[in-house]
Parts: structure tokens; C-alpha cells; sequence
């Protein structure tokens, strides 16, 4: 073949497998459980609280100190701040629900923000870097009570389904009241807040959740039980900046058996 032939062929074949890895997906959109447990960290705050920004920034910094393996952290916004002047975009009423069910676990049963809570059980000093390492600590070297299995693909132009399945480990085959939770959560938000307590501050946001399910109720065995729910995106939701969460929690004892995140793998769709 002449060399000028060949130069130009040789080209295009390279310029074709650089598209070619340009256009695979960043990571595959599944994730599994590792075998230890662990911890769920949720915590309750609002753009109407003056005190919740530097629990936020806490939120946001921890799932890069601590890594997937150990932690799978959550913010839920509350609604009974609104009252006071500004109204929480991000805030859902179930997130105060939630959070009162929670307090019969807890030392008081008085709610609060920001509150923190580690596998269902309220952390008080949670701003302590000891105390919050010794909590996760004691959750991480517990064998994971359940396995769960996440997924995410695009389904449309603005929806997108997402799935986990759930199955009992060993120890846990004859436990009741054990349920599965699944929840897509959204990072870097931002609020720019102009009444209330926070007002003329830009407010940066991580984990922030978007949707929690219906709880599933989890058949005894080890069979596995999938929950998929298929979701419209909201006009003001980036696809990029989406992840999932799910976990197994027993409602009677208060304790998170295993919880799974995975990021945000799906491209920004317009």
C-alpha cells in the first residue's frame, strides 16, 4: 500500500478508537453489598435552620474520608422549619415523619436540627471526630444481616429506572419485620436563601435525598426480592449528579442490617 494511503487509514483507525473509548460509559451502573455491614448515616437538617450549614458541609465531606465500603451518607430535609420565612425546596414532609419515628430509639423523643442519626440510633456528638469513628467502628465489624444488590439505566429522555435487590445472609433468615428501602439522592445543589435564619447565604448541598420508597416488607428465607421503581426527573434534577441508596432495616430493634450507595453513572440528557 503507498504511504500516503496508509498514513491517512492508520489515522482514521486511531481517531475511531478514541471516539470508540470516548463513548463507553464512565462505569458499569450496579453495585453490590460487601459482606461486613455498612453504616447508615442520616441526617436531618433545613435551609431554615441556622445552625444546619455546618452539618451540611460535615455530610458532604464524608463519604470521601470514609469511603463506600464503610458508610452511605444521607441528607433529609425537613419541613417544619418553613414556617419561620423560607421554604426548603428540598424538604419533604415523610422526612419529618421519619425522624419522629426514629426518636422513639433515640435518648429523648424530642426532634431536632440538625440531627444525626448512625443505623438508626441518634448520635448526639456526632461533631466529634472520636466518638463519630468509634460508632462506625462498632457497625463496620458486624457481618452484614442482609445483601442488596443496586442498578440504574436510563429509561427515556428524563426518567430513569432504578432497582434493588434484597435477600436475608444467614444469620437473619428467621428475623420479622425486616423491610428494604430504596432512595436516589442528588449532590452538589446549591440554595441561594433570601428570608429565614440562613438569609443572604449560598448554601452547598450533598446526599441530598430526592425520592424514598414505599418500605418493602422482606419475606423470611433467603430468597432475593427486588424493588424497581421507574422515575421521572424532575426539570431541576441533573442526571450526572444522581445517585442510589437502599438498605434493610428491622423496625422493631432499630437496626440497619446493610446499606449499599452507588453513584452517580448516568450522562447528563438534554
Amino acid at each position: 500500500m503507498p504511504r500516503s494511503v496508509a498514513l491517512p487509514l492508520l489515522l482514521l483507525a486511531a481517531l475511531a478508537r478514541a471516539a470508540g473509548v470516548h463513548a463507553a460509559p464512565p462505569a458499569a451502573c450496579e453495585r453490590s453489598s460487601p459482606p461486613h455491614t455498612v453504616a447508615l448515616v442520616e441526617l436531618y437538617t433545613s435551609e431554615g435552620c441556622s445552625s444546619c450549614p455546618p452539618a451540611d458541609r460535615w455530610l458532604s465531606g464524608l463519604a470521601a474520608r470514609y469511603g463506600a465500603d464503610r458508610i452511605v451518607p444521607l441528607s433529609l430535609h425537613v419541613d417544619y422549619w418553613d414556617y419561620i420565612g423560607w421554604q426548603d425546596p428540598y424538604a419533604q414532609r415523610q422526612f419529618g415523619e421519619r425522624q419522629r419515628e426514629l426518636g422513639r430509639f433515640a435518648t429523648s423523643p424530642t426532634i431536632y436540627t440538625p440531627e444525626v442519626f448512625v443505623g438508626m440510633r441518634e448520635l448526639r456528638n456526632w461533631r466529634d471526630p472520636v466518638t463519630f469513628d468509634r460508632r462506625l467502628q462498632e457497625i463496620n465489624r458486624q457481618p452484614a444481616g442482609a445483601e442488596i444488590r443496586l442498578a440504574m439505566r436510563s429509561v427515556g429522555a428524563r426518567s430513569i429506572e432504578a432497582t434493588a435487590s434484597f435477600s436475608r445472609a444467614d444469620g437473619a433468615t428467621g428475623r420479622s419485620g425486616l423491610q428494604g428501602v430504596l432512595v436516589l439522592y442528588e449532590d452538589r445543589l446549591s440554595s441561594s436563601v433570601q428570608r429565614g435564619e440562613n438569609r443572604g447565604a449560598l448554601l452547598q448541598h450533598d446526599r441530598v435525598v430526592r425520592f424514598w420508597s414505599p418500605p418493602l416488607p422482606l419475606r423470611q428465607g433467603r430468597t432475593a426480592q427486588p424493588l424497581r421503581q421507574t422515575l421521572p426527573l424532575a426539570a431541576d434534577w441533573n442526571p450526572a449528579r444522581l445517585g442510589l441508596a437502599a438498605f434493610v432495616q428491622d423496625v422493631r430493634s432499630g437496626e440497619v442490617l446493610q446499606a449499599v450507595s452507588l453513584p452517580a453513572c448516568i450522562a447528563s440528557q438534554h
